[in-house]
């Protein structure tokens, strides 16, 4: 990078770094892989800065990069299986926190969808993202973003729609 193109890749950076970790966080759902994620996101967006900078979109260049970047993360550890982690709550137990409840369970089913649906959900309701943004950036169909959005959505309400059920019943199965 040329010593004039630093200033604008650090106003960049610093405009962008924070949006650009959120919506690493909700595609990964850990906060070490979202820092990498970004991290290795602005690391190719430095290497092509004066590219990126003249075609006026480094957002939208650094979104795409981010969510290749996790989508490749996700394809290589889709075949190994996770072991959830005993949440330490008894029977009977009366939670005063149930909406951090709602909250984590949400954000695990969010993370249980596969990669494009939830690189779909992430990107319309947390990037606000229209529809044929989201399809550029994915190289999908604006009827197959608003499917994908569906699909999803649907996923997510009966999740923490059997959730709720269950903390009626008081955890009875």
């Amino acid at each position: 990078m040329r010593t004039a193109d630093v200033p604008a890749f650090t106003a960049f950076v610093h405009a962008r770094s924070s949006a650009l970790f959120r919506t690493a966080l909700l595609l990964t759902g850990e906060r070490h892989v979202a820092d990498d994620l970004v991290q290795s996101t602005l690391e190719q967006v430095c290497r092509h800065w004066r590219r990126i900078r003249s075609a006026d979109a480094p957002e939208a260049y650094a979104r795409r990069i981010l969510v290749n970047l996790a989508n490749d993360r996700w394809r290589k550890l889709r075949g190994r299986a996770e072991v959830p982690l005993d949440d330490g709550i008894g029977e009977g137990h009366v939670d005063p926190y149930k909406g951090l409840v709602v909250r984590d369970e949400l954000m695990r089913e969010l993370q249980s969808l596969p990669i494009g649906m939830r690189t779909v959900l992430v990107l319309r309701y947390f990037e606000d993202l229209d529809d044929a943004e989201i399809g550029h950036l994915m190289n999908i169909s604006a009827g197959s973003v608003r499917s994908q959005v569906a699909r999803g959505l649907s996923k997510l309400r009966s999740a923490v729609d059997a959730q709720a059920q269950y903390a009626r019943s008081g955890g009875a199965a």
